[in-house]
Order: structure tokens, then sequence, then C-alpha cells
């Protein structure tokens, strides 16, 4: 609190307008005290004593839950996608609506991988589907394909009651497990999937989380250690915090490309292993935030460390849909384990994670989503039905859409033509976004972009000069923090930060969305261009001398000749 405090009070060399964000985290982000129970005590009550004596703050007794009694894990949850930015954003946006005048005319939420939200229409065939179960009566609709009706009625027909209002059996319906399974093995050309080892989930996110709670205990050098990459999505450093494990950050290899590096994690491993005991490896594949897809080989050496150090390995896949780069190939942490002969297959722990949020369909709003758990103890797997069995049963309609996304239309049934055409659309347009993007950004002085092989964004390195290092430092924020506040304020476009993912020292990023339209997507890239452009400028004049290593840094990101 202290630190937000400090950000009040502005330094002579600091710009009026920076003061004003940092008023803003101050008032919006410290802990309030003075809510309307506070303010107007206990009228409720009808008598007139009832509210006289309220007003005597002698009177008043003391709340329960303080920040002195929260839960310390709570405190230390931390999640950057929909941190302070995005609060800021969300209050520029209403500002707009209410006519106040902005620099700019609309917000541009590049901040999360919210697909329909940034335009994408729905693939007709999973709406039918949902819809047809949400509303039996459209069964006897012509307006409906007979293939989006038969899925629907098999979908009813193992729901209780035949509605998708009931509950579920806590590892999902039955025949959506059946479909998953079938549908791995058919992902994976013929590695055989068991319907008994599938869950159905609310999102990937409850399944990463419901797996870390098994996997975390111990005290002291004891403790379970979680391997994360860094950078990381920051459900995996968020989830750590609150379950009070150990992250070990192993660091991705952004001169090329974001690979992983087996050396890399050897030594993040070996590091770890003198204050925890690491049991955990979580790879995402491909990247977020990072867009990198990793190739056979380097799972195949991931897969073998695990199967030495005997670490259990969850496999975040949601973005198995969205590869663009013609060079990258989609391979399941499951087929390569396969592969690799039974000795690994039939040791290794995995888990794997899919998603109906991301690919083609970003169907957020469905919470819908899927784990397939291999090699666990039986004695354990019936411990996690029983943790499962405690939030009941994921939303239901979003275990319908899953089925239609691992159960799409076949080439023979009469919705498949339309099906395949909106599918092909829609991954087509982000594989151009995913190029504009890296292109536009590399032509960018000062910022430098690898390939987006994939997911849903790019996370370009910026150059940030020392003198707005030094004034970040001054108001206790990251760096990239005020570059990304200034952007908002100064252009309306909301990216997050390269330090709410982790990078390594020294290096700045942000983490932006491919998800705009393309026309929208070029406007926000011009305008980036244009307020990077003037923030070196802003803070090149500041200063007296630049120094070598960072005339060096920024003349190699600039691609630029010494």
């Amino acid at each position: 609190m202290h630190r937000l405090k400090h950000l009040v009070h502005r330094s002579p060399h600091v710009p009026l307008r920076t003061t004003s964000l940092c008023s803003y985290l101050w008032q919006h982000l410290r802990f309030k005290t003075q809510g309307p129970a506070e303010r107007y005590g206990l009228k409720r009550f009808s008598t007139a004593e009832a509210t006289a004596e309220t007003r005597d703050p002698a009177r008043m007794r003391e709340k329960t839950l303080t920040m002195a009694t929260l839960n310390p894990q709570v405190k230390a949850v931390e999640y950057a996608v929909r941190g302070p930015i995005v609060i800021k954003a969300g209050d520029i946006e209403r500002s707009l609506q209410e006519g106040v005048k902005q620099p700019f005319t609309e917000v541009i939420k590049a901040n999360i991988g919210d697909a329909h939200a940034m335009g994408q229409q729905p693939i007709t065939f999973v709406r039918q589907v949902v819809a047809l179960c949400c509303f039996p009566e459209l069964l006897d609709s012509p307006a409906f394909p007979d293939d989006a009706k038969q899925r629907a009625q098999r979908i009813l027909q193992d729901c209780g009651g035949q509605s998708l209002g009931s509950y579920s059996a806590s590892q999902g319906v039955d025949c959506v497990r059946q479909d998953i399974a079938d549908y791995i093995t058919q992902r994976d050309q013929g590695v055989p999937a068991d319907w008994n080892n599938i869950y159905l989930t609310t999102g990937a996110s409850d399944g990463i989380m419901s797996i870390l709670k098994l996997l975390v205990s111990g005290q002291g050098r004891s403790r379970t250690g979680v391997m994360i990459p860094i950078p990381q999505y920051p459900l995996y450093s968020a989830t750590i915090s609150e379950l009070e494990a150990v992250h070990i950050n192993y660091y991705l290899d952004e001169a090329n490309c974001w690979a992983l590096d087996i050396e890399e994690l050897q030594r993040a491993y070996l590091t770890a292993k003198q204050h925890c005991q690491p049991r955990v490896l979580c790879i995402i594949n491909p990247g977020n935030p990072t867009g990198q897809v990793q190739s056979k080989k380097c799972i195949e050496e991931v897969l073998h460390f695990a199967y030495e150090e005997n670490l259990f390995v969850m496999a975040d896949e949601v973005y198995q849909d969205n590869v663009y780069s013609p060079d990258c190939q989609f391979h399941s942490f499951k087929k390569v384990l396969y592969e690799m002969g039974p000795e690994y297959f039939n040791n290794v722990e995995l888990a794997s994670f899919h998603s109906t949020s991301k690919g083609y369909t970003g169907e957020c709003g469905f919470r819908g989503g899927y784990m397939e758990v291999l090699n666990m103890d039986p004695q354990v797997k019936a411990q996690l039905v029983k943790l499962l069995s405690v939030r009941l049963c994921p939303p239901v309609s979003g275990q319908a859409a899953m089925d239609v996304i691992v159960n799409p239309p076949k080439v023979h049934e009469p919705s498949y033509a339309q099906f395949a055409k909106e599918k092909s659309s829609v991954l087509d347009a982000l594989a151009h976004k995913a190029s504009l993007t890296e292109q536009i950004l590399n032509s960018v002085p000062g910022i430098k972009c690898n390939p987006v092989q994939g997911a849903m964004y790019a996370f370009p390195q910026i150059f940030i000069p020392p003198r707005a290092i030094q004034e970040a430092q001054e108001l206790s924020i990251a760096p990239d923090m005020l570059y990304c506040l200034k952007l908002l304020e100064e252009t309306g476009i909301c990216v997050v930060p390269g330090s709410g993912f982790g990078q390594r020292e020294g290096t700045y990023h942000f983490r932006m969305t491919i998800l705009p339209s393309p026309e929208k997507l070029k406007v926000l890239l011009e305008k980036l261009k244009e307020f990077h452009l003037r923030f070196l400028a802003e803070y090149s004049q500041l200063e007296p001398q630049i120094s070598r290593t960072n005339q060096d840094q920024h003349r190699e990101m600039s691609n630029q000749p010494d």
C-alpha cells in the first residue's frame, strides 16, 4: 500500500498525465474503508435509535474480514490480463459513452483472447446444436439441419430428464466424454484414448487448477515445486501462489523464436532442488503469450526429461487449432509420448487440456473444456473425482458446445460445407493477421517481434529509454507498465505489460491479441507505431546521453546498421 501511495506524490520530473495515471492506480486499487455500510450505518433498521447509535464511531463493531485477516495467499495472487490497465480501460470507455472528450474515439481492448468480443462471428453449427439442446421444441423446426438435430438429441438423451438444465455426472456427460475420446484418437492418428480418462471442466482453467491442487503437498524443502515457462499465462503463477506452492521459472529462448531449451529446464530444476521438491512441469503449446509452436523433437526432449526426473507433465494445448506458420505443425504431447514407446507411454503421468474458448470457435462464454489424464494412480484418480464432485459439474451447455467442437459435421452431412467454409475463414483470417502484426511491429524502430507461429497473441520486445525506466522506478511501477498506461491514455489501446507474464531481467514487452478485424488491427498497429516513436522522442530529449549499451540495443531492435 505504501508503494501505491507513493505514486500520488509526483516527482518534479514526472509529466502531469503520468501523475493522473498514478492517482488512478491509488484511488482504484487501494482497499476502501468508506463503503455504503460505513457511511450510512444501519439505516435498514426501523428505529431512529438504531440509526443514531451507529453514528458513534466508537460503537461500530470491527469487521471479521479485513486486510489483516484476509488469506495471505489471496493477496499474493496476481492476474495481469484483467489487472489495473484493464480496469482503467473500462473507466475510459464509460467516460467516452458519457461524452467526455478523449484524444481518441474508442478503446481498443487488445488485452485478452476474447474472439467474439473482438467481432468474430460464431460457428453456425455450434450455435445450432446448443440452441436445440437449450430449447428442444426447436427440434421440430425445419430451420435446423438434421445433423444438428441428431447431435442435440444424443446429448439430451444422456442428460437427466433429457434437459440441459439438470446436473451431469461430475466427470461430465457420458456421450460427450466418449466423443472427446474418439476425437483424440482421430487427431493422434490412431493412438487409443479411453473415455474413462476424460473429464469435462469449466474451461481449461478449471482442469489446470484441479490437477495442481492434487499435486501440491509437503513443507519446507519437500514443498511441491511447479516448473512454469517464462513468459507464462498468469493463471499458472496465480494458482501456484494461491496454493502456496513454489514457483520454478524456466525461461523460453526469445532469440530462438521462444523455443523451449532442455538445458534451461535442467538448470531451473537443479537450482530449485536446493529449496523445494520439483514435481510438476507445465508447458503451453502453442504458446501464450509468446505464440511459438514447439517442434516434435523439442517435445520428445521434454518428455524424456520428465521421465528421468519423475515429473508430472501438464500440457496446455488449448490453441492446438491455431497454427499459422507453414513450417510448423501441432504435435500433441500424448501422441509424441506414445511414439516414444511403452516404457514412456505407460509411465509418464500426463494431463492434457483443451477448451471451447480458443481455436476457430472462440466460445469463451460457454466455459467448456476437458482434460485427459494418463497414468494416474487409481487411488489418486478416485480423489480427483471426489474433488471434482465438490463443484457438482461443469456447465452442461458448455459440455454441449465442447461436444460439437470434437464432433463437427462429417463430409457427407448437410452442414459440412458451411461449417468447413466458416472454419477456414476464421483460421485464414487469423493467419493473415498474425503475419500483418509481425510485419508492422518489426517496421517500428525500437520494437522487435518474433513470428506469431500460433495461438492469438504477439509478444514484442520494446526498447524503453533509461529516463523512462528511471521515471517508472520513481513511481514504483514496472517500466513496461508505465509504457502501457501511457499508450492507453494517449491512444485508447489496451495491451498488457510483459511484466505481468514474466520476462528476463532488463527486457520489456507487451502482449497484444491479433483478434481485432483486419481493418481495426491496422488502425491499432499504426497508432501504436506513432505512439512508440513519440515515446522514444519524448524520453530521448530528456536524456543527456544514452549509454553505449542502450544505443546498441536500440540499433539492434531497429534493425539499423551501426
